[in-house]
């Protein structure tokens, strides 16, 4: 009765208050899913700890665990549907006798089918070889060595693009990869932590550790649900939201453990757990050590060491990622490219170390100019990009404008007044990079031309909703 109330109150209001209803979509759903049968749902039947299938068809594992929680806290009754393999679940999925995968990575190949919820848990990847082999700092060194990996997995396709120097073998398993491994039949196989761990006590294959880990490659694990499942997937989502890190971290560290099925005195125990503890514990030490050090050299491949802002290649990722972005959801987005003017000559006049000390203080400038969502970094010797999200042109226009302001009126050390030259342009559909920059380098080049110190928008630019603008903004005189 409560959700015939609701949605009679929903029918009745006017139909333009769309965002009322798009709201009412998950929240129907819900009492609908209460009132009806469970939602049948596809897993990997063979993922331990993650997930697996009983012989008497329950789903099992860390998955399993967290998809009771999530049931429980969105009011939605869940069934699995047992599989063979995981190519079946897909199947099952794609063709409507499941409505959801209930634990998997995202890749674009399935966003084509699927949208995701929120990540229900993060796990990061680790690479195991033998205990006899070299820990591995860096994998694009690692020439001729040949990586085992299960089918099927959302890593292999992005392993061998980006490591064309390692030999790929399939097989059919989890099990199958640490065991190709341990016999020597591979080098390497690159799976989580948890399975890693899980893996190497269960199955006692206590001549593997873990050699690496490889910054990128974490497990973002997610339910996918199918695209036209829009009500599911918001209520899903929901209840993934309810979930704090102690309730995964509780529910991991439940299927990790050991299980002993036998009673053994407790000297024995101890003899028996020594060395998985040993390997287990050191190899935890050796991928915290890596996570560390590589979390650095990240950083450092980022940064522009002499301003501490983001560097030319930073910049790039963000841009292609923001440019995707807007193109996929039909969203603003706006480059500003500035250049600090005359800043030859302050390097001739006042030296090189000088002329670092403006750049330093106009990286601080610009950081306190800009929104908190905006990126700025520098693009090569005086010149600086600014990427502005969620941003039409005029938007764009006024914050350059502002910086601009806030510049000219500085003191920069020893009392230097220092300006600089704005070009503007927006992102349009099928813009490149290299088109978006060339037009706000344009915009730039113009600035310069009609006397410096001023922000020139990019020829052709209207935004239609906001304010009329003139295209070019100086300094009064």
């Amino acid at each position: 009765m409560m959700a015939d109330s609701m949605f009679r109150r929903m029918v009745g209001r006017p139909l333009q208050l769309l965002g009322a209803i798009g709201l009412a979509v998950p929240l129907l759903f819900g009492a609908a899913a209460q009132a009806g049968e469970a939602v049948p749902y596809c897993a990997d039947p063979d993922w331990p700890p993650y997930e697996s299938m009983s012989a008497d068809g329950k789903h099992q594992g860390i998955a399993a665990d967290l998809l009771a929680l999530v049931s429980r806290r969105s009011g939605v009754a869940l069934r699995a549907v047992p599989t063979r393999d995981w190519e079946e679940s897909i199947a099952a999925v794609r063709d409507g006798r499941c409505r959801f995968l209930s634990f998997l990575n995202r890749t674009p190949k399935r966003e084509e089918w699927l949208a995701f919820t929120e990540p229900l848990f993060i796990d990061p990847n680790v690479l195991v070889t033998r205990e006899g082999h070299d820990y591995i700092a860096d994998l694009a060194a690692v020439g001729g060595e040949t990586m085992v990996l299960p089918r099927g997995t959302s890593v292999e396709e992005r392993v061998r693009r980006e490591f064309p120097n390692l030999r790929i073998v399939l097989v059919d398993s989890e099990a199958e990869a640490f065991a190709t491994v341990s016999r020597g039949m591979a080098d390497m196989t690159l799976r989580s932590l948890t399975v890693a761990v899980y893996t190497i006590k269960t199955a006692g294959w206590f001549n593997l550790k873990v050699a690496g880990h490889l910054p990128g490659y974490e497990n973002a694990l997610r339910i996918g649900v199918r695209k036209d499942e829009p009500g599911l997937l918001a209520v899903l989502d929901r209840g993934v939201g309810t979930i704090s890190t102690a309730e995964r971290t509780s529910i991991a560290n439940r299927h990790v453990a050991i299980q002993v099925q036998s009673p053994l005195d407790a000297w024995t125990l101890t003899k028996l757990l020594a060395l998985p503890a040993a390997v287990v514990l050191t190899s935890l030490f050796w991928v915290v050590k890596l996570m560390r050090v590589n979390e650095r050299l990240r950083v450092q491949s980022r940064t522009d060491v002499l301003t501490g802002l983001a560097n030319r290649s930073h910049l790039n990722e963000v841009c292609r990622s923001e440019m995707e972005r807007a193109a996929r959801y039909g969203r603003p987005m706006s480059i500003i490219l500035v250049d600090l003017d005359h800043f030859k000559q302050v390097n001739d006049r006042f030296g090189h170390v000088f002329g670092d000390q403006v750049l330093v203080e106009f990286a601080g400038l610009a950081g306190k100019a800009l929104r908190a969502t905006d990126t700025v970094g520098r693009w090569g010797g005086e010149e600086f990009l600014i990427l502005c999200p969620e941003t039409g042109p005029g938007a764009a226009f006024a914050l350059a404008e502002r910086l601009r302001r806030m510049m000219r009126a500085y003191d920069f050390p020893n009392g230097h007044r220092q300006t600089g030259s704005f070009g503007v342009a927006p992102f349009r559909d099928g813009d490149s990079i290299d088109r978006l920059l060339i037009r706000a380098d344009n915009a730039l080049y113009r600035a310069k031309n009609e006397g410096r110190d001023r922000v020139v928008l990019d020829e052709g630019s209207v935004d239609l909703t906001e304010p009329a603008l003139s295209r070019t903004a100086c300094p009064a005189d």
